[in-house]
């Protein structure tokens, strides 16, 4: 039997177990990494952490629990305001530095804004403020103290 009416007779069955080797090796690999990604995902989600939901909303985490997933985990999203969503509804964790950027690309320039009040917009700019991590979890913190 020679080369050639060996790849005649079995050739596709030769195709087809290296597509099925490579198709077993790419599921392993994409799995391991999502894995690593999930692993790192529940070491960074803790409370103070800038974080990014499934419905493209930034907030800081006030409450998480990585042992019960099914508890919904409390996201601050404005200075005073918590919401619960669900423990995978958190995308991913952010940094400071990426969220700012993000921020800055997905509004419009304020000379472009319409102004709601005679004020102008520069002196506006100015008012505008971004809390850091530690600062989230003092000032909740301070919070939960005065509830007390």
């Amino acid at each position: 039997m020679n080369i050639a009416t060996f790849f005649s007779q079995y050739g596709l069955f030769f195709v087809l177990a290296i597509l099925l080797v490579f198709m077993v090796l790419s599921t392993r690999r994409r799995n391991k990494r999502m894995k690593e990604e999930q692993e790192k995902k529940a070491t960074q989600t803790i409370p103070g952490a800038r974080v990014l939901l499934q419905g493209g909303i930034y907030g800081t985490i006030v409450e998480f629990d990585p042992e019960n997933l099914d508890r919904p985990a409390k996201v601050e999203v404005a200075p005073g305001v918590v919401i619960e969503v669900h423990s995978q509804a958190i995308l991913r964790v952010v940094d400071e530095e990426q969220a700012v950027t993000t921020a800055e690309e997905s509004h419009t320039p304020l000379d472009e804004q319409t102004p709601l009040d005679e004020t102008p917009l520069d002196e506006r700019a100015n008012d505008i403020r971004i809390e850091s991590a530690e600062e989230t979890r003092a000032r909740l913190e301070r919070d939960t103290d005065d509830k007390n």
